[in-house]
């Protein structure tokens, strides 16, 4: 392999140096090439205005992470081998490659049931083949599947390189300061057990635990933030009202869109459909400008409902997200849903005859009874009324755990190993009920957080 090597100044981790060969080469793919136009935190940039980050910039923060830490353990006596140094740099690199637009926004609205990972898999899987096989390894390592389990452990764990990049890097672009971590003292600590498992040495065990501190801070401040919320509904509310019309034989909304977002919208597409060739070519060529060239587009739609919501979205007129610490009773939600109704009839967004008041196929004679009617056109309030849970669990030690190498000599789970209850309080998952709606027509139930 060549000793030269190619620079990327990054403000996150000063420089990082890949090596001319193989590496370099996969970062000149369309498919890393195309993170550059898909943003790390998806709306979350209408939020925090420093938030224009890529996942590009994060995928080369968690290789360069990866590579320190690979560094860290062989100076420690662990043994690995060029071809893990490369699979797993490579792993690291790649990890995020399935993002869709937006990121994890419309993840479930393009493809049911859809997980970023899987298509990141098929993915690689294209690539690997395009390269002679040389992924191989790296396709092992990102299953879990190689009999080194740490090289797994150091790309999807409790610490794995994506959370130590992720979580300094949006930190840092939000400015979010509770989000700080002292990654270097993580990385600098590890090392690998007999069993071929990633630990931790025990001082650098707070800095573990402020890591899971400030993971806390940064879902409820930034990643789960009440107005990232609500923007996250109206995008996803503005494509299934697309997907609606063409479904119901209105073109127009599938004319107007970004052609590699045309085959997400005729179809309803489940994870079974991720492997066939038109959905991958298209999922490949997907990004954030194909969305908003199709928001652009659709805020001159003759149907008022998707003109409504796309406008909203690109002026950032967004939804209200009530926070509550439970979910109110069915009778106050469809009291508000009534209202919700009642403004979208009087807004000239629902017909008031069981239809909403669009130009498209579907707004000739209304037929049917009253109350056929009636329901046909409350139905239309749940692209403005949406409910749901947000749900943050800061340490999963049941699915990953960290282990502390004690003074001693014992590896100790993290809880075990802590002098305070502290960190056992972050095992446990943190519920929230929102209900998410157009600000003109307000909801302040009792126990409300907002």
């Amino acid at each position: 392999m060549s000793s030269r090597i190619t620079l990327f100044s990054d403000p996150v981790h000063g420089f990082v140096s890949v090596p001319r060969g193989e590496l370099f080469q996969l970062i000149q793919t369309p498919e890393m090439q195309r993170l550059r136009r898909i943003r790390q935190l998806g709306v979350g940039y209408m939020v925090f205005p420093g938030a224009e980050h890529s996942r590009f910039g994060h995928a080369l923060g968690a290789m360069a992470l990866m590579r320190e830490a690979l560094k860290t353990l062989v100076d420690k006596g662990t043994d690995i081998s060029p071809e893990e140094w490369f699979a797993a740099s490579a792993a690291a690199l790649l990890h995020d490659i399935g993002h869709g637009p937006f990121s994890h926004t419309l993840e479930d609205v393009l493809i049911e049931g859809f997980e970023h990972e899987t298509m990141s898999r098929q993915l690689i899987v294209g690539l690997n083949a395009r390269m002679g096989g040389k992924l191989g390894l790296a396709l092992q390592i990102f299953d879990g599947d190689y009999h080194r389990p740490f090289l797994h452990e150091l790309l999807s764990g409790q610490l794995d390189m994506d959370r130590l990049d992720y979580l300094r890097r949006d930190s840092y672009y939000t400015g979010v300061v509770e989000g700080r971590v002292g990654v270097g003292r993580i990385v600098k600590s590890l090392r690998v057990t007999p069993q071929q498992e990633l630990a931790v040495e025990y001082k650098g065990g707070y800095a573990v635990e402020s890591f899971l501190i400030a993971r806390r801070l940064m879902y409820w401040q930034v990643y789960l933030h009440k107005t990232v919320v609500a923007g996250d509904q109206v995008l996803a509310a503005c494509l299934r009202r697309a997907r609606d019309l063409v479904e119901s034989g209105d073109a127009t909304a599938l004319d107007a869109s970004a052609p590699p977002l045309r085959v997400f919208l005729a179809n309803k597409l489940t994870t079974e459909d991720i492997g066939t060739p038109e959905v991958l070519a298209s999922y490949a060529a997907l990004d954030d400008a194909d969305i908003l060239y199709s928001l652009k587009q659709w805020r001159d739609s003759g149907d008022r409902i998707l003109a409504d919501l796309a406008s909203r979205f690109l002026d950032r007129r967004f939804f209200r997200t009530t926070v509550l610490r439970s979910m109110p009773p069915d009778d106050q939600v469809a009291d508000w849903r009534e209202r919700v109704h009642a403004w979208m009839m009087a807004s000239g967004l629902e017909d008031g005859a069981g239809g909403e008041a669009h130009s498209g196929a579907r707004s000739g004679a209304q037929s049917g009874t009253h109350s056929e009617a009636r329901n046909e056109g409350q139905a239309q309030c749940r692209y403005y009324c949406r409910s749901g849970w947000l749900r943050h669990r800061a340490y999963d030690r049941e699915r990953s755990p960290i282990r502390i190498r004690t003074s001693s000599g014992p590896i100790l789970e993290l809880t075990e190993a802590a002098d305070s209850d502290a960190i056992a309080a972050l095992a446990q998952e943190e519920t929230k009920a929102f209900l998410c709606g157009p600000k003109e027509v307000p909801f302040y139930p009792n126990g409300a957080d907002s």
